[in-house]
């Protein structure tokens, strides 16, 4: 238990998870919610790992950049760090995390370009997944968890979220009530409905809705689906995913259709794709527009030439690149990906794009040892980046032009440096995709040297 008394504390800077930075005399401090030159009353809330983390008691003085919130629980959801500053000053954030993870790692180029954002950064997320549970009232709530903890924050509207989300998500909650169904007790491990799960189409009017429960059957089932679609017309689709574990994992194994046939539609840059609920699809449908035009712009993919896209999921690259090159093929690890990518592949009548399933270090170091040739070889990896075996096998194959895309500094900045030797760093364009929050994309393109 921490003792510590309120103290008075300057930010002078924001971590690589959006926390205020305050030097005390006794170590480090962070705080969430306090930016670059305020002054502020802080609260030790707890230590870990040799770090204070703290809290605002009381806001000394202002930053030219706070600004007030839409949203009324921002400081106590986590979902958001940033909803209290400017957004040129968000830009500016995530533009210095790109540079300074360059600097830390000797990444040998300087012209990092200011990260693009958006012209309205809010109610841009295609995908939501909310809990669901009682609280101690014994009131039906619906929100996202307390950072941290698994406390519901009841929430009505995040302002980052489809605006049609919002309606399904309340309307979720009193059908419940009226069918006297039980949410999901954590506790005793009782009740039904776990998460509900919202993707929403941009291109085309389609809304798939993932009820998590905790039982394969309930009570009234069929009139209860039945109920929820004439409340939400949109509604294309409903499936049952049912996770009855001791787990924090949300989605289970099994699922089962309720309503439609399973998936929706979406589209970028006028390559449909079919997506299911477990799908990996960007969730700012505006922002990766963007993002891939960068990445197919500064490739320089012409039609003789053979592209590889390593972590390719379902398919979303290597369909957009395959419309301006001889042939691409696509390795993705997970299974369901690959099946939604060839179905991608089909629906849009594309032929010369070839999808594997299996571990992109093994697939690349395989071709590197058969000497295969590749034009351009595409690299949007999870946010650990590639391993040693990956960078080998590129430096084996010697594509002359590589594309990462990244959507994590640290290790995008690692794994440039152990390539700078062979490859020249020719555009670094950081993407803001997640307005509010403290994650920053990026998209670099790589040239192999004389």
């Amino acid at each position: 238990m921490l003792n510590y008394k309120p103290f008075i504390g300057e930010c002078i800077d924001i971590s690589f998870e959006g926390k205020g930075v305050v030097k005390t005399l006794f170590g480090t401090c962070f705080v969430d919610g306090l930016f670059i030159g305020e002054k502020a009353e802080i609260k030790i809330e707890y230590k870990k790992a040799g770090s204070f983390f703290g809290r605002v008691v009381r806001l000394i003085n202002k930053s030219p950049n706070r600004i007030q919130p839409r949203c009324g629980v921002c400081t106590a959801c986590g979902g958001c760090q940033f909803q209290q500053l400017n957004y040129p000053a968000q830009l500016d954030y995530k533009t210095n995390k790109v540079i300074d993870a360059f600097r830390r790692h000797k990444v040998l180029y300087n012209d990092i370009l200011r990260c693009i954002g958006m012209d309205d950064p809010y109610n841009y997320r295609n995908k939501i997944q909310v809990p669901i549970a009682r609280d101690p009232h014994g009131h039906i709530v619906t929100g996202f968890y307390r950072s941290g903890t698994h406390k519901i924050i009841p929430i009505d509207e995040c302002h980052i979220e489809d605006k049609r989300a919002s309606h399904i998500v309340n309307e979720f909650k009193r059908l419940i009530k009226d069918f006297r169904l039980e949410p999901y007790n954590e506790d005793n491990r009782s009740g039904i409905f776990r998460h509900i799960l919202i993707r929403t189409s941009y291109h085309y009017d389609e809304i798939m809705v993932t009820l998590v429960t905790n039982v394969f059957e309930f009570k009234g089932k069929n009139n209860f689906i039945k109920e929820f679609v004439k409340r939400c017309p949109n509604i294309k689709t409903i499936v049952q995913n049912i996770n009855p574990r001791d787990t924090n994992v949300i989605l289970g194994e099994k699922e089962k259709i309720l309503y439609g046939n399973g998936v929706i539609k979406d589209s970028i840059l006028g390559v449909d794709f079919l997506i299911s609920s477990k799908s990996f699809f960007q969730v700012n449908p505006i922002q990766v527009e963007k993002l891939y035009s960068l990445a197919i712009e500064n490739s320089e993919i012409t039609k003789d030439e053979d592209v590889f896209d390593a972590y390719c999921g379902i398919g979303t690259i290597s369909l957009i690149a395959s419309k301006k090159v001889k042939s691409v093929i696509g390795v993705e690890i997970v299974k369901e990906a690959i099946k939604d990518a060839k179905n991608n592949a089909k629906i849009n009548n594309i032929n010369n794009a070839t999808f594997v399933c299996d571990d992109a270090s093994n697939v690349l170091t395989e071709y590197a040892n058969e000497h295969r040739h590749f034009d351009c070889v595409f690299i949007d990896p999870p946010r650990k980046g590639v391993d040693e075996k990956f960078i080998n096998a590129l430096k084996t194959v010697k594509p002359k032009k590589v594309v990462y895309i990244s959507c994590e500094p640290e290790t995008l900045a690692r794994d440039l440096s152990l390539l700078q030797d062979e490859y020249e760093i020719k555009y670094v364009q950081p993407v803001d995709m997640f307005p509010f929050t403290f994650h920053v994309e990026s998209v670099v393109s790589l040239e192999l040297k004389a």
